[in-house]
């Protein structure tokens, strides 16, 4: 059973393995390895791009490794670099630690949280201050910092670089020193900051960490990768009809790449496309909350969609007679803004009674369901 569980772990869903031969000896030995990952808590959600990488420790953790989980807050000041044309905005000590506790909570629903370990990288860097990273940075040139393709672009367009950016590379890789990583693994924009990882863990004398890197998940456009900035994404959090009706929306030309990805099923390229989106649906459903909600999001999805039904649980708000529906709906949160409601309102994505609605000044004045877009309804009472 190991056996196929290794061959599985270095070949699905894989985007390059460094160094391959030395990993799987090891593996097939039975060592117990220490796998390294880490996040810098620069968001509170996490989308399904970033289970791609969890789902692969979890596979570590399956054949009994060790998972080694470094939540960047001290990083996250500085923001990483990697395929980015300006510097990120720095955070506060507040935002950043608001951020890491959702942030777990999320990771749960994937890793057994209480067979992690988990370090804050502010444990070495404030206590060790800046001699510390100076005598780590000696050992680290300029040259191989300059390698990396988003710094040569910036350089190229007049696009100024910090020399914080410039150190991320180099604390990140401090990192693996630290918790002294058998193997890192990320997705294919951090390959550079984990090679720094074996360079440094070398030069420090430490045997050098294997590398195992993940292809990016393409957000529901299918175009640019999934991201909450771009609005493409699915998240871990959302609720079993969204996630179910937003897998049901993707193109065609994703759903190999999802089934590899997100999933351990196999995907039918001469099945139907329809019946192939369902099944996947289901199954990540079924991953981020249970088989119980997986059924109840298919059935209302058929309902909605397929019978063209109004879905019974539907949230339920109130308002007063002769308010305005779009400020209820931005007072109640089931929108951002009342430009979105507006956006919303031109493209024809606000329905009443089956109708969409082209009054931006719309009043309510009596007890209505309202659809927003193609999966959201409410229930508005007096």
């Amino acid at each position: 059973m190991n056996e196929s569980k290794i061959e599985k772990l270095l070949t699905r869903g894989i985007k390059e393995v460094i160094e391959k031969e030395h990993l799987e000896k090891r593996l097939r030995k039975g060592e117990k390895l220490r796998i390294k990952n880490g996040a810098d808590p620069t968001a509170p959600d996490l989308h399904l791009g970033h289970t791609v990488v969890l789902s692969k420790l979890k596979e570590f953790q399956d054949l009994g490794h060790q998972i080694v989980f470094i939540i960047g807050d001290f990083t996250a000041r500085i923001g990483d670099p990697s395929g980015r044309t300006a510097s990120r905005p720095a955070l506060s000590k507040e935002q950043i630690n608001a951020n890491a506790k959702t942030y777990f909570k999320q990771v749960g629903k994937i890793l057994d949280i209480k067979k992690t370990e988990i370090y804050y990288n502010s444990e070495w860097f404030l206590k060790e201050g800046w001699s510390e990273v100076l005598e780590v940075a000696g050992k680290f040139t300029i040259q191989r910092v300059l390698e990396r393709d988003d710094f040569e672009k910036r350089i190229k367009s007049g696009t100024e670089i910090a020399i914080n950016e410039i150190l991320y590379p180099l604390m990140q890789a401090y990192d693996s020193v630290k918790i002294k990583a058998d193997v890192e693994v990320g997705g294919t924009d951090q390959k550079f900051n984990m090679l720094a990882g074996r360079t440094l863990q070398g030069r420090m004398k430490q045997a050098k960490q294997d590398i195992i890197t993940v292809p990016i998940l393409a957000g529901l456009d299918g175009r640019k990768k999934m991201s909450k900035s771009l609005g493409n994404y699915i998240g871990v959090a959302e609720t079993p009809d969204s996630q179910y009706g937003k897998i049901m929306s993707i193109p065609d030309s994703l759903l190999e790449e999802y089934f590899t990805l997100l999933t351990d099923l196999t995907f039918d390229k001469k099945g139907n496309p329809r019946d192939a989106k369902m099944r996947l649906a289901y199954e990540v459903v079924k991953i981020y909350h249970n088989e119980n909600e997986a059924k109840k999001a298919q059935e209302n999805f058929v309902k909605l969609f397929q019978k063209k039904e109004i879905p019974k649980d539907i949230p339920e708000i109130f308002a007063e007679k002769g308010e305005k529906l779009g400020d209820i709906l931005v007072k109640n949160k089931i929108i951002a803004s009342k430009g979105e409601f507006r956006r919303l309102v031109k493209s024809k994505a606000v329905d009443v009674k089956g109708e969409a609605i082209s009054d931006t000044s719309s009043v309510v004045a009596r007890p209505i369901v309202v659809k927003v877009g193609k999966r959201k309804f409410v229930k508005i009472k007096i």
